[in-house]
């Protein structure tokens, strides 16, 4: 009965609001409100804290998501071109190797000079004998550089007045090693296959005649420069 009286005491002497509710332990002497637990319990079970955004009106919209049109992707695209293979999307050091393209082209333009007239004969290119070299595209840091080293052997053959008769003739232009950007330098070297008794002047002269197939040359090797840029 004492025990009573002095809960109910600790009762009136605790202030609590009418919908305040209290779990009243009779063993254990303590007095404890539902408000009270369920806070403690969420405190024991929330062991994190985090903030959430109140729209405000003076805040800042939130992004709206866009779909992009197919102009939008080719804009993109075009802004992140990317040179190289695909695997070195960090543009680091990467060579190709262009050899045989290089090769097949060299000879197709160099033939493509065809036939050339002079004063007194007229010759051709016949035949690409020897083309032999080295061309390349390197990309560094997403820059493309392009180079080569080549040397070229053409066959020539035509025809000239000696006195008062027409004499065909054969004879081989050598061109020195060339590389990209000293075509100005390009020289060529002129024999003949045959001499048949030619005297020394007529002999110049058609070494002279075909000397001037190396000009039509340096311009179809500038084409093929202009080719290897574009790579």
């Amino acid at each position: 009965r004492r025990q009573l009286n002095t809960d109910l005491i600790l009762i009136k002497q605790h202030s609590f609001t009418p919908t305040s509710q209290f779990n009243l332990n009779m063993e254990g002497n303590s007095i404890m409100s539902t408000t009270e637990k369920q806070n403690t319990d969420s405190t024991t079970t929330s062991s994190y804290t985090y903030w959430v955004r109140e729209a405000k009106q003076d805040a800042a919209p939130l992004p709206v998501h866009k779909k992009l049109t197919a102009e939008d992707v080719s804009v993109v695209s075009a802004s992140s071109t990317h040179l190289g293979s695909a695997w070195n999307k960090a543009g680091t050091w990467e060579e190709k190797n262009l050899n045989k393209w290089a090769t097949e082209r060299i000879k197709e333009l160099v033939l493509s000079v065809g036939s050339l007239d002079f004063s007194s004969g007229k010759a051709e290119i016949a035949e690409v004998s020897r083309c032999t070299g080295d061309a390349f595209l390197v990309t560094v840091r997403n820059k493309k550089r392009v180079g080569y080293t080549y040397e070229i052997t053409l066959k020539v053959k035509g025809e000239w007045l000696i006195g008062e008769e027409k004499k065909k003739f054969k004879g081989n232009l050598d061109l020195a090693e060339f590389s990209f950007g000293e075509l100005d330098d390009l020289q060529a070297e002129v024999r003949l296959s045959e001499e048949k008794d030619l005297l020394h002047q007529d002999k110049q002269r058609i070494l002279q005649d075909m000397k001037t197939f190396l000009k039509p040359i340096r311009e179809k090797l500038l084409e093929f420069e202009t080719e290897l840029k574009q790579r």
